[in-house]
Parts: structure tokens; sequence; C-alpha cells
């Protein structure tokens, strides 16, 4: 492969390969700290559903065990004790568009209430 010099002593590969790191790092997003909130639920299921938005490029750092405590709270409230979470996570998407197609997601998780019965 041939370099060829430009006006200021740099190369026009050091340019192109410059312009692709930048383009990487954007790209790969950045640690956004998100807080779930409760979003739903069921007092007869004992079940609160607690989620985040996020956007396409931001990557989010949950402190789950806060949701936990937030969930088990909405549960104390409704005659439980605490609550745990089951499922995993699922993601739909709110806004279409972006490079992967969907350029912002609500993320929802899914507690169940444990120990004791309802009021």
């Amino acid at each position: 492969m041939a370099l060829v010099a430009c006006k200021d002593g740099m190369s026009k590969y050091f340019w192109f390969r410059a312009g692709v790191v930048a383009a990487l790092a954007c790209l790969s997003g950045c640690a956004v700290q998100t807080t779930m909130v409760p979003t739903g639920g069921s007092r007869a299921d004992g079940t609160v559903e607690m989620s985040y938005e996020i956007g396409e490029f931001e990557h989010a750092k949950i402190d789950l065990a806060q949701a936990a405590k937030d969930a088990a709270r909405r549960c104390q409230a409704w005659g439980y004790s605490d609550a745990e979470p089951f499922g995993g996570q699922k993601s739909q998407c709110l806004r279409s568009g972006g490079m992967s197609g969907c350029s912002r997601k609500f993320v929802s998780m899914q507690f169940q209430c444990i120990g004791g019965a309802p009021k």
C-alpha cells in the first residue's frame, strides 16, 4: 500500500485510520446511570413492573438492588413482605430509526411480591 504525503506531512492513511477510530468511538456508546421506576403491576397477582428508557448508543448501568428495594416497597404497600426479580428483561422499541433500527428502547423487568397475602 503506497502512502501519499499530505501538505502538512501526514499521510492520507493516517487520517483515514484516525477517522475510523473516531467513528468507532462514537458508535461504541457510553455508560449511563439509569434508575428503574415502577411502571405497572398487579396487586392481585403480586407483580411489579420496573422499567427504564435508553437510547441507541447508551449502555445502561442499573442498580438492580435499588430496583428490588423500590419494588419491595410497592409490594409492602399491598401487604406483601418483599419482592424478587423473575424472568429477564424485556425491551420494546419506542422510536424507530438510527443505525440499529431502534433509536430509543423501553426496557422492563418483572418482580414477584413474596411473603404474605395482599391486604
